[in-house]
């Protein structure tokens, strides 16, 4: 299970990224290309992602 949260939260962390780009504008071809929704949301999804990485990492075996 420690694999799979660790797993979980770099797929936040990255999607967060993308979010974040295309929300700022700097990533075109999408409908949320410059929505500024998406740049607020990218951000919290890739803090919980963050988030989700280190307490995974710190959980016992």
């Amino acid at each position: 299970m420690r694999g799979l949260g660790i797993a979980l939260g770099v797929l936040m962390v990255l999607v967060g990224a993308l979010w974040t780009g295309q929300g700022l504008g700097w990533i075109g071809g999408s409908a949320m290309s410059g929505v500024e929704m998406w740049a607020i949301i990218g951000p919290i999804l890739a803090g919980l992602g963050v988030a989700l990485v280190i307490t995974a990492s710190r959980r016992p075996h």
